[in-house]
């Protein structure tokens, strides 16, 4: 026999507008596309800007590479005040037109000291969209669905990294491998390809920006505002009169308590009960980028060159990389709700470890061949219907209403730092104690994830909001 819940469920089904519900996500999620052509579109125009620009050391090409994690870090502790203090849409929007402008001003950059800049600015937006755009989703999707929806913005990520490399090898020139740093500096490449790779996020920013002023604003930051008259609209825009009714009721009970809780946002996240889901998320988000897929980032034109792929490094990645974290995001919109995030958590925990392993035993008998890249090609599967968006869908969904957009600020800030941690730490550890004991390394991680993820994940699959949060606060 089915529960109450199951049976609202059912009933609820049929009555969602699906048009303006998919519109308004889809719109929403935009802002991972750009989030994913951004962090991207910088690997293929690499050497054509060190070129122009004369960078010779490594510790300016470095610094070319991930000054834009110091965007990411103060985007993401900017977009829990703004979503707070002017609302999700808003805050979306100014993330957009930071997109924009940056993408323009790196394209037209003349010295690398404006070059460093403008992509510092870029990733101010991205770690704006980053949480952002699945914090909107979350709060607009019916619970029945809510899975799916925030998967949207993960299929973005990967389309818009799969774009940056596309985009990246139509521009480009052919360059022969003899071309010395000169050569490439006056080259077309040199001069201009590189501006037009950086330019044309322009284009998906400006749509990322005029389809934000069509969505409205989120329900449940609306009726933290006093506004309820118009969260009703809202509401009833995506289900009808009657659900409009529910979800309202439900919202408003939701924050009932918090009325006069006169403490900050941030005071009652570091004080029970709030402060074990604070944790939860802060090492969820560490976990996606320790559990080791960089790893594999960086290892992948080495594997498919050593399985005897002569594929130059971009096609690779366009034909492979790109390719299976697009088929397998869709793995993952499929299933979240069938499986559950817990499940497909765990999945993903456990066939990264156990890939892991094998692909370090490989390495240290420098084993050569197609197993390696259907190792490599498993690898990428696993993650991207697995740990890739459900981290992302389990953060959206995790926070009580009265501080989600804080909560989900400092879980993202806690994503960038890891991804920065990971990017600084992967090369020496490399180096100390060589491929197969990084990939063992990684293993463990995701061993202890598997374990975390089994004693302190709750299922959250079908449940509301306003329900989620209940379990937190019933102690």
């Amino acid at each position: 026999m089915k529960t109450s819940l199951a049976q609202d469920m059912d009933l609820e089904q049929g009555t969602f507008h699906l048009f303006h519900l998919y519109w308004i996500c889809s719109i929403a999620a935009l802002g991972g596309l750009l989030f994913g052509y951004d962090w991207v579109v910088i690997g293929g125009a690499k050497p054509f800007y060190e070129a122009y620009f004369g960078i010779a050391s490594a510790t300016q090409s470095g610094w070319a590479m991930s000054c834009a994690l110091i965007g990411c870090f103060a985007g993401a502790l900017c977009s829990g005040v703004l979503s707070e203090a002017l609302g999700r849409k808003r805050a979306l929007l100014i993330a957009a037109s930071v997109f924009v402008v940056s993408s323009i001003g790196t394209g037209s950059a003349h010295v690398f000291d404006a070059f460093v800049f403008w992509r510092i600015l870029g990733g101010l937006a991205i770690g704006m969209a980053s949480g952002l755009s699945p914090m909107y989703i979350a709060e607009a999707a019916p619970a029945e669905i809510r899975g799916k929806l925030v998967c949207l913005n993960e299929l973005t990520i990967v389309i818009g990294l799969f774009l940056a490399q596309l985009t990246n090898w139509l521009i480009a020139q052919p360059v022969p491998a003899s071309a010395t740093l000169a050569e490439i500096a006056a080259s077309w490449n040199g001069h201009m390809a590189w501006r037009y790779m950086f330019a044309a996020t322009a284009i998906p920013s400006l749509v990322f920006f005029l389809g934000m002023l069509t969505v409205p604003e989120s329900p449940r930051w609306l009726v933290q505002r006093g506004r309820i008259a118009e969260a009703e609209r809202n509401l009833a825009c995506i289900g009808g009169a009657a659900y409009s009714a529910r979800v309202l009721e439900d919202i408003q009970e939701s924050l009932h308590h918090s009325r006069h809780e006169t403490r900050t946002e941030l005071s009652q996240l570091i004080r029970k009960p709030l402060r074990r889901v604070l944790v939860l998320g802060v090492i969820l988000a560490t976990l996606q980028q320790w559990c080791g897929i960089n790893v594999i980032f960086n290892y992948a034109q080495e594997v498919f060159s050593a399985a005897g792929y002569g594929l130059s490094s971009m096609l690779a990645n366009i034909l492979i990389t790109g390719t299976v974290m697009v088929i397998f995001t869709f793995v993952a919109i499929a299933t979240v709700e069938k499986l559950g995030r817990r499940m497909l958590m765990l999945i993903g925990c456990a066939g990264l470890a156990l890939i892991y392993v094998v692909l370090g035993a490989l390495f240290r008998a420098h084993s050569h061949g197609i197993h390696m890249l259907v190792l490599v090609v498993m690898a990428l599967a696993c993650y991207a219907m697995t740990l890739a968006p459900i981290t992302w869908v389990v953060l959206s969904e995790l926070f009580p209403n009265q501080v989600r957009g804080t909560a989900m600020a400092i879980s993202t800030m806690s994503l960038w730092s890891a991804c920065f941690l990971l990017t600084y730490s992967f090369p020496l550890l490399n180096g100390r104690f060589g491929t197969a004991h990084v990939f063992w390394m990684y293993a463990l991680i995701c061993v202890a994830g598997f374990v975390y993820i089994l004693r302190m994940l709750p299922e959250t699959k079908g449940r509301t909001l306003e329900q989620i949060q209940h379990f937190w606060l019933r102690d």
